[in-house]
């Protein structure tokens, strides 16, 4: 039996100011009129029905959570009460599904990401769970790469063990670190490298028996947490437990180390959209390539991206910068440096201006 995890507890603080504590990215609208935690659920219709749908967030957006996702029964949203990576979010939700049927199969895919062409989408999700399903380990999806990217991590395929359908099952040899733009170019040449999409199927119990065998500590504490789940002592433990817990990627603590693990290569559009500058493809440009929303206007002016949900914004004379403007707040920064909004946050959280965070 399939069901879907949609990890949703991250902070998005690369797109402040749009992106506050109790708005983060997955619940924007950034560019389609719904909230980016609703196109990932509606793009599993069809696949898993809304009550194998589980959404793990934090305990400050579970009710925005509830709220855009109202066909999720109430009991799938999963709020942890402080954030501790994905490993235990993926372990927490394992025991929430597995404690139903010891054969279910998670889907585990993040809230914030764009993709394209669902009906391929589909078919490749549907075809790893299959492959789980039928032969166990730990599964991921990589994304076939188009240009030399430095902003991902890789991952390095082996040889295919199986087909389904139209999708190869190969082996995967390793998880590579984001590479220079040399060594970024040498994988797109060489073919056995494609990019980390952080999408991931496996049987429930297949992810807590890697856990447990790699991550004891860890292991020991979800499974503590899993039990009490359908008790009236569930938050109480939850609370008690889960801040103790190890904080750590299961890419890092768990698929790395794993005794078998495969990858499924893919070719649907797909965007992270990790930064101001790369939502710069997906919105309307006018002729001078300025990427714009709400009420802007560009005179002389190239290659910017222009947001604002609160005043007209107007530039003059400049190229390649984003510009941000919400009600209470601006961001300028230039378009390449657009990673750096973290310090900016970082910044206004040691200023004490926690009002605009």
């Amino acid at each position: 039996m399939l069901h879907a995890v949609i990890m949703a507890g991250g902070s998005g603080t690369r797109f402040w100011p749009a992106s506050r504590r109790d708005r983060p990215k997955q619940l924007l609208d950034l560019v389609s009129g719904a909230p980016l935690l609703r196109l990932t659920f509606e793009r599993l219709v069809g696949l898993v029905p809304p009550e194998r749908v589980w959404v793990v967030t934090n305990q400050t957006t579970a009710i925005a959570c509830r709220k855009v996702l109202p066909e999720v029964p109430d009991g799938n949203i999963l709020a942890e009460p402080v954030g501790r990576n994905t490993a235990a979010c993926v372990g927490l939700a394992a025991h929430a599904v597995g404690a139903g049927d010891d054969d279910a199969v998670c889907l585990v895919l993040p809230a914030d990401h764009l993709i394209g062409d669902e009906e391929l989408f589909r078919s490749a999700m549907s075809a790893g769970a299959e492959a789980v399903a039928r032969d166990g380990g730990l599964l991921t999806f990589g994304i076939q790469p188009d240009r030399p990217e430095t902003g991902y991590g890789y991952l390095e395929i082996g040889d295919v063990g199986t087909r389904i359908g139209r999708w190869p099952i190969r082996r995967l040899e390793a998880f590579v670190e984001k590479p220079d733009l040399e060594r970024a170019q040498e994988y797109l040449e060489n073919g056995r490298y494609l990019w980390n999409a952080g999408i991931f199927a496996w049987r429930a119990r297949d992810l807590l028996a890697e856990m447990e065998r790699q991550l004891p500590d860890l292991a020991a504490g979800l499974s503590r947490i899993g039990k009490a789940l359908s008790g009236p002592d569930a938050a109480a433990v939850l609370a008690e437990v889960y801040p103790s817990l190890l904080s750590t990627s299961v890419d890092f603590g768990i698929m790395e180390g794993a005794e078998r693990c495969w990858v499924v290569p893919v070719d649907f559009p797909w965007s992270d959209v990790g930064s101001w500058q790369a939502l710069a493809d997906k919105l309307p440009t006018d002729d001078q390539g300025n990427a714009t929303r709400g009420r802007t206007a560009a005179v002389d002016a190239a290659g910017n991206v222009l947001v604002t949900t609160g005043p007209v914004v107007a530039v003059a004379g400049v190229n390649n910068l984003v510009v941000v403007a919400t009600p209470d707040a601006v961001l300028v920064v230039p378009k390449d440096q657009a990673q750096r909004v973290k310090d900016v946050v970082d910044r206004l959280h040691e200023l004490g201006w926690d009002d605009v965070l």
